[in-house]
């Protein structure tokens, strides 16, 4: 059973019940008294709106929809003034906010469940109700300590709205214990307020709830799964990348905090978070300075988060498996051949072979850096760490440096330049396209998407050296021979798509390159590598488009293949939901950092094209906008597409029956 229909036969309007007073515990969030008639306005109506939305999701869904899109729009907005200066409640509400799009984006409601079993589904939302209201507890939890009135009032109503749905079902059961136990919940609540102190109402609740339900009974016919829970989130190519690179943010912001992975001993944990997450996202932003803030241990740990992180723990774990004589089912199979863009016909040989990609550019990478760092002075210690650390890190795309000015120091050495530029390259394209160039260049034929990757790469590649060389020539640039000038400049081309490291400095760029830049990392790099952004082949896809419009062609052809029309809107999708991610990351940065708007901008699209590229701004963030970046980096990452596709099923759709019509775009 899919998530989507596991939702759609159970009680999730009783989650909404019990969630229905929760807008307006936000309006109280950071104020010891009355907050303001606006945030109690807000917060009463979306209250309101979450509640009738608990009552018309399943009878009318689109209706649902729209009121659960406002409630968690407002619920946002009348709790945005302390949402804005705490930054564990910024991630939190983001963390809700993102969640419950996605919920309704997909929601798909069975009617016919709710009328042929109306006690099952009654025993459903009491089920979910219950479990809200434990949730709605620890985040209050979280939020304050101690818990003022307001708060307690609003779990106090949810807690009354769960009893209510359990006394709905016990009624119908004709059972004299199940009638008694919500009565006895809310006497025991009502002693409690009469006869003790308010904070004793929270943990009363909590025993409460976990006693209901213990004895509460569970209904098969609506929960029987054919699937293990697990199954529901890795079977699906955008689960299994979230529940995944969730799996390792978590995991390494838990090694990175550990009191020897630090030089000081302790870090913050938005630090040890931002860090993880910039690691596992090979994005290369950095608040703390990585050869000085973190031992040898913690720097073990970053180059571990950034070679699983590009690499992907389901790839590697998926050889394991065969190797251990574990098999996979054809339909994890079909899920991780379009994560990887493999060849699905034998998946588990093209993830060895990628992986022997990997591992062998790294290691060659890694002796010919060790070599030259070692003849640029540094001692043989100090040169294997650093090749070994800079080879992953370059392959991964990640952009963590072992030197605190990345590669400026090695500005004149072309050598180390052009190595690391190689590897950031392949990595960036994607072993399995790697491997494919050795045919192409001899003329044979290669795929379609990774001929598109490759042609839209080179493109990229020379356009971007042309024109940092021309604009950079007296500015950044300035200082060098002729011949560090051209290399330097192919060296940030091949860079500021997807990897982060940089030969010169970037607060000094010129304004020509700092817009070269904000495009060249909104592109990123292409599918199945380690790069972020919108992709080189949805760029190619939109630019054979606009050609085919250009010259009046009804189809976009290439190679004697017609590229379909769902290609195409895929690729305007991608763009467009890239575009609303960036407006939104950009926003949030403006609104709540002191910081230039030109910096701001740049660090939002280096993080959301996990790039890692800053202009010196990244230090400056204060722990509301670190959080922000956060988000944004595990978004570019991830995709945005990927987001959107979060709960959705492959399914083709059928022939359209309608008439076409024609819009005037001009």
């Amino acid at each position: 059973m899919k998530v989507k229909d596991y939702i759609s036969r159970t009680g999730f309007d009783g989650a909404l019940l019990a969630l229905s007073p929760m807008p307006l515990y936000f309006a109280f969030l950071g104020t010891s008294g009355i907050p303001s008639l606006w945030r109690l306005l807000l917060g009463s109506i979306a209250s309101l709106s979450c509640f009738i939305c608990s009552l018309t999701i399943f009878k009318n869904p689109k209706i649902g929809k729209i009121l659960g899109a406002f409630t968690a729009v407002a619920s946002l907005a009348t709790g945005f003034p302390f949402v804005s200066t705490d930054p564990y409640a910024a991630f939190l509400g983001a963390i809700g906010l993102i969640s419950i799009a996605f919920l309704l984006f997909d929601l798909k409601v069975d009617a016919e469940v709710d009328k042929k079993d109306k006690p099952g589904r009654r025993l459903q939302k009491a089920w979910w109700a219950f479990f809200t209201v434990i949730l709605i507890t620890g985040f209050v939890f979280l939020l304050e300590t101690p818990l003022q009135h307001s708060s307690i009032y609003i779990i106090l109503s949810s807690y009354l709205i769960a009893q209510i749905i359990f006394a709905r079902w016990a009624l119908k059961t004709g059972n004299n214990i199940y009638q008694l136990i919500p009565l006895f919940g809310i006497l025991a609540v009502v002693s409690a307020i009469n006869f003790s102190s308010t904070r004793n109402i929270p943990g009363i609740i909590l025993v409460f709830h976990l006693v209901g339900l213990l004895l509460l009974p569970r209904d098969k016919k609506i929960l029987e799964k054919k699937e293990h829970w697990w199954e529901i989130l890795l079977n699906h190519p955008a689960r299994i990348m979230l529940t995944t690179f969730l799996f390792l943010c978590a995991s390494g912001s838990l090694l990175l905090i550990l009191p020897f992975a630090t030089t000081a001993g302790a870090i913050s944990v938005v630090d040890a978070i931002f860090t993880s997450v910039s690691a596992v996202c090979v994005t290369g932003l950095i608040v703390l300075d990585t050869p000085r803030e973190f031992t040898f241990t913690g720097q073990v740990f970053i180059i571990l988060l950034i070679q699983l992180g590009g690499l992907g723990i389901m790839s590697i774990t998926t050889v394991a498996l065969h190797k251990l004589g574990r098999r996979l089912s054809l339909k994890q199979e079909r899920v991780l051949t379009q994560m990887t863009d493999t060849d699905h016909k034998d998946l588990v040989h093209s993830l060895a072979t990628i992986l022997k990609f990997t591992f062998a550019a790294e290691a060659i990478g890694a002796l010919l850096l060790i070599y030259l760092f070692y003849g640029s002075g540094d001692s043989i210690h100090t040169a294997v760490g650093r090749g070994i650390f800079t080879a992953i890190s370059a392959f991964c795309n990640a952009g963590f440096a072992m030197q605190s000015d990345s590669l400026v120091s090695y500005q004149t050495n072309p050598y180390i330049l052009h190595i690391v530029s190689t590897l950031i390259i392949f990595g960036g394209i994607a072993p399995a396209t790697s491997l494919l160039i050795p045919r192409w260049i001899s003329g044979k034929s290669i795929p379609i998407p990774a001929t598109i990757a490759l042609l839209t790469t080179i493109i990229l590649l020379v356009s971007g050296t042309v024109l940092i060389f021309a604009f950079e020539y007296n500015g950044v640039l300035s200082g060098l021979s002729l011949g560090d000038k051209i290399q330097n400049a192919w060296f940030q081309s091949a860079t500021l798509r997807t990897a982060g490291f940089n030969s010169v400095g970037m607060a000094q760029i010129t304004s020509p390159t700092f817009l070269i830049i904000i495009s060249f990392m909104f592109i990123g790099g292409s599918p199945g590598g380690t790069a972020g952004g919108i992709k080189t082949t949805t760029l190619g896809v939109l630019a054979m488009t606009f050609w085919a419009n250009v010259t009046n062609k009804d189809e976009v052809i290439i190679k004697n293949r017609r590229i379909h029309h769902s290609s195409i809107f895929q690729a305007v999708t991608v763009i467009a939901s890239g575009f609303i991610f960036w407006f939104v990351a950009v926003m949030m940065i403006e609104i709540t950092q002191d910081i230039p708007s030109r910096d701001g901008l740049f660090e939002a699209t280096s993080a959301l094209g996990t790039v890692g590229l800053s202009t010196g701004a990244t230090g400056l963030l204060d722990e509301i906008g670190k959080i922000i970046i956060i988000i944004t980096m595990f978004v570019g990452r991830i995709g945005p597409i990927t987001l959107f596709m979060l709960l959705s099923d492959d399914k083709t759709p059928p022939p359209s029956k309608c008439p076409d019509t024609k819009i005037s775009l001009t």
